[in-house]
C-alpha cells in the first residue's frame, strides 16, 4: 500500500524562525530522510521555501500554492478537496476550517491556559479556539511532551488514546565552538564585549525576561562580586508581543549598556554566540518542550532553566533548576553559575550526555507510525 502523506510546510518554509518554525522544519527534513516509493510526502507552502537545504528527492513534492489571505482555511482546504492525501499532518500551525482527510496535528503548548495575561485577548482566543478543533477534530494529536499531553486532558477533555508524545530531537547543525576568534567575530557582530549570560529566544512576557533582569540586577550589585560589574545579560531574538515591560525596566534600574539587545540572531551564529556565553540562561514561566535548553546543551554551554512545565523533563538533572515566579530564586541561580566553575563544567558534561536522548530521526520515525495509522484507521 503506498501512503501519501500531506503536510502544511507554512512554516517551515520561512526565512526567519523561531521554535515552531524550528520544530516544522527539523521534523520535515527528518521525515523526508524516511520517504520511499511506499511512503511519499507533499508539502503545501504559500511561497518558496527560504531554507537552502529543503529536502528535494524523488519521493518528496513541494507544492508552492500562493494566496493573499486566510490561506489555511481557503487554499489549503481547497488543495485537500480536489487533490486528496492519505492524511494531513499540520506540524506547527492550525487545521483548515474544512478538512476531507484524516488529520494529525502537533500541539506544542498550553501556555495561554495558565498564563492568559502574557498573551494579546485575539491572540488568546484563537489559541483557545484552534486548541479546542484539534482535540474535537484530529485523528490523532502529538504532544511535545507528557506536561503538554496532560494540558489537553485536562483544560480539553481529549481523548488520551488519541494524544502521543514525540519529543523533539537536537540540532544536528549546531556544535560546540572552540575557535576563539570566531566567538570573537560573532560577538562583535552582535555588539557584545566581555563575559555574558545569555537568552536566546523570542521576547514576550512568558519568557519571564523581567524577572531576569531584575535578578542580573541583584546579583551584578552585590557587595564584595565587583569582578561581575562589567558582565553582561544578552537578550537576543525577534520581538514577539507585549515586550516593552523588558525595554522599560531595563531603563529604570539603570542597566542601560549592560543590559544587550541584539535582535533576531542568525542561525550560522547561533553556535558561536551560545558557545561564548557564560551560561545560557531561560526561566520562562511555561514551554511545552523548551528546544533552547537542548541547542545551548548541544554548545556546551551550562543551562539555568525553570523547574515548572516541561522543562524538568528536557533538562533532567543537567541543568540548574529554579523557581521562575521569584527573582530571588532567578537571582540565587545566577549567583552559583557565575561565582562557581566547577558547577558550570559540571553542567556541561551532563548537557552533553543529556541531548543524546534526543534525535529527530528517532522523532520522525515515532510520526510516521502515527501518520500512518491515523491513514489506515479512516
Amino acid at each position: 500500500m503506498t501512503l501519501l502523506i500531506g503536510l502544511d510546510a507554512s512554516r517551515a518554509a520561512r526565512a526567519h524562525r523561531t521554535g515552531t518554525e524550528t520544530y516544522s522544519l527539523e521534523l520535515i527534513k527528518a521525515l523526508a530522510g524516511l520517504a520511499s516509493s511506499q511512503r511519499r510526502l507533499r508539502f503545501y507552502t504559500p511561497h518558496p521555501p527560504q531554507y537552502p537545504e529543503w529536502p528535494d528527492s524523488p519521493h518528496v513534492e513541494t507544492r508552492v500554492i500562493p494566496w493573499p489571505r486566510m490561506w489555511t482555511h481557503l487554499r489549503l482546504a481547497a488543495e485537500l478537496r480536489w487533490h486528496p492525501p492519505d492524511v494531513l499532518f499540520v506540524p506547527a500551525h492550525v487545521l483548515p476550517l474544512y478538512c476531507p482527510v484524516p488529520a494529525v496535528v502537533t500541539v506544542h503548548d498550553l501556555g495561554y491556559r495558565y498564563y492568559p495575561e502574557t498573551h494579546r485577548p485575539f491572540d488568546r482566543w484563537y489559541l483557545d479556539w484552534t486548541t479546542r478543533r484539534h482535540t474535537k477534530m484530529a485523528r490523532h494529536i502529538i504532544a511535545d511532551s507528557l506536561t503538554t499531553k496532560q494540558d489537553l486532558i485536562d483544560f480539553y477533555g481529549a481523548d488520551p488514546d488519541r494524544i502521543e508524545v514525540v519529543y523533539l530531537g537536537q540540532d544536528e547543525h549546531l556544535i560546540p565552538v572552540t575557535d576563539l576568534q570566531k566567538i570573537a567575530r560573532t560577538k562583535t557582530k552582535y555588539h557584545i564585549d566581555g563575559d555574558y549570560l545569555l537568552y536566546l529566544g523570542t521576547l514576550h512576557p512568558r519568557k519571564n525576561l523581567v524577572r531576569l533582569v531584575e535578578a542580573f540586577n541583584t546579583v551584578t550589585n552585590l557587595p564584595g562580586l565587583a569582578g561581575l560589574s562589567d558582565l553582561k545579560l544578552v537578550i537576543a531574538g525577534k520581538k514577539g508581543w507585549l515586550y516593552n515591560a523588558i525595554f522599560e525596566r531595563v531603563q529604570q534600574l539603570g542597566l542601560t549598556g549592560r543590559v544587550v539587545f541584539p535582535g533576531y540572531v542568525e542561525n550560522e551564529d547561533k553556535s558561536a554566540l551560545l558557545s561564548g556565553a557564560l551560561a545560557y540562561v531561560f526561566p520562562s514561566l511555561y514551554e511545552g518542550f523548551g528546544l533552547p535548553v537542548l541547542e545551548a546543551m548541544t554548545c556546551g554551554t551550562p543551562v539555568l532553566t525553570s523547574n515548572i512545565s516541561s522543562l524538568p523533563e528536557v533538562a533532567g538533572e543537567s541543568a540548574l533548576l529554579v523557581d521562575p515566579r521569584h527573582t530571588s530564586a532567578i537571582a540565587d541561580g545566577l549567583l552559583q553559575l557565575v561565582t562557581n566553575a566547577n558547577l558550570r563544567q559540571q553542567l556541561v558534561e551532563q548537557g552533553y550526555r543529556q541531548v543524546q536522548k534526543f534525535s529527530w530521526k528517532k522523532a520522525a520515525a515515532q510520526v510516521w507510525e502515527i501518520l500512518a495509522q491515523a491513514a489506515v484507521s479512516y
